[in-house]
């Protein structure tokens, strides 16, 4: 199995994704992803799909539970049809508050939240695909209506892969039982993920009778990157920012705890209350950023990500923005080199 290589897209200007990631494909990168934070993280997939022959592209991630499992079904099924099969579907589920005070979305406990609907999701699908009767009840959703005039039938590819953000250990489990794969948090440090999550992912694998080997393991950690040292230390510096950010959610004060970090996540999350977000980064330390990201020049990137992603992923995020033709072919011999870095499969099965 060979290491994909992903790069976000920004969907700020929709009219530069064409050209954007058709450079992307020739630069070697295998899919890229579209969040949902300022922008809708569907609409721009479709661009994605249209302008690229080979990439695999994914929502990294859409958020849940403001969409009911119908609509995101519904646009998943036609990403799949449209793309010949490329579309990856990331789900994830936010907090509390954003849910209830940002989407108006009545809260519930997660994790039995979001199992109930991916097994909705997919109860669509195999109604579309093979015409069984809609008869899907569980504790938050149901599907059981529909008529010819609502099916959009069947489709060539309709194994759209699943894959769910987890921070937590009880959402990691349900990425291994119940779906295709986790796309791990960028905020969770290496020692996390390796001590915390796969084992939980692994666990609900186990629970599902999978192998392992067979999910997707994609994300995980950030990356502080540049053509020199002084493009590196402003690439920590928004590290950094990101770090206290995530760090002030006290949702992820697991992650901080693991490495003794308590009373710095306190702190982080009283400055949000206070509205401190400038200051907030000065309690981050190089040792954090150590932690949390892969660090280095474009020379020396390649190797070290290696050392952080061998024989855990199976697919890396390396943003890339070459300036000339020079740059081109160096970012082409980096993503040429991540490729190589073993894969959790193949960890598995040497």
């Amino acid at each position: 199995m060979t290491m994909l290589v992903n790069t976000g897209v920004n969907s700020a200007d929709m009219h530069t994704i064409p050209d954007r990631v058709r450079d992307l494909e020739q630069l070697g990168i295998n899919s890229v992803s579209v969040g949902e934070t300022q922008h809708n993280p569907f609409l721009p997939l479709m661009l994605v799909a249209e302008h690229t022959e080979r990439m695999q592209f994914a929502t990294s991630v859409a958020i849940a539970f403001p969409r009911v499992p119908h609509i995101t079904a519904n646009l998943a099924w036609d990403l799949s049809n449209y793309s010949g099969g490329r579309f990856v579907l990331g789900l994830g589920t936010q907090v509390k508050g954003h849910n209830e005070r940002r989407f108006s979305v009545p809260w519930a406990p997660p994790g039995p939240h979001l199992r109930d609907y991916i097994n909705c999701m997919r109860a669509i699908w195999d109604s579309w695909q093979n015409g069984t009767k809609p008869a899907y009840e569980g504790e938050y959703y149901q599907y059981k209506l529909t008529s010819p005039f609502f099916n959009p039938g069947p489709i060539e590819h309709p194994d759209i892969k699943v894959i769910v953000s987890a921070v937590n250990p009880f959402n990691a489990r349900l990425a291994g039982e119940v779906c295709d794969g986790i796309a791990i948090h960028g905020f969770s440090t290496f020692k996390y993920i390796q001590e915390v999550l796969i084992p939980a992912v692994h666990d609900g694998a186990g629970r599902a009778g999978k192998n392992p080997a067979e999910l997707q393991i994609r994300g995980g950690g950030m990356l502080a990157t540049g053509r020199n040292e002084e493009e590196v230390d402003a690439a920590r510096q928004v590290v950094k920012r990101r770090i206290s950010f995530y760090g002030s959610t006290r949702s992820y004060s697991n992650v901080m705890k693991l490495h003794g970090w308590d009373d710095e996540a306190a702190l982080l999350h009283r400055m949000s209350i206070d509205g401190q977000w400038d200051d907030m980064v000065d309690v981050i330390t190089d040792e954090m950023v150590e932690e949390f990201a892969v660090v280095g020049t474009w020379d020396v990137i390649a190797g070290k990500m290696r050392e952080k992603y061998a024989g855990i992923n199976t697919q890396i995020s390396f943003e890339v923005d070459p300036q000339n033709p020079d740059e081109e072919e160096q970012i082409k011999e980096i993503v040429a080199e991540l490729k190589t870095i073993p894969t959790v499969g193949e960890a598995t099965s040497s």
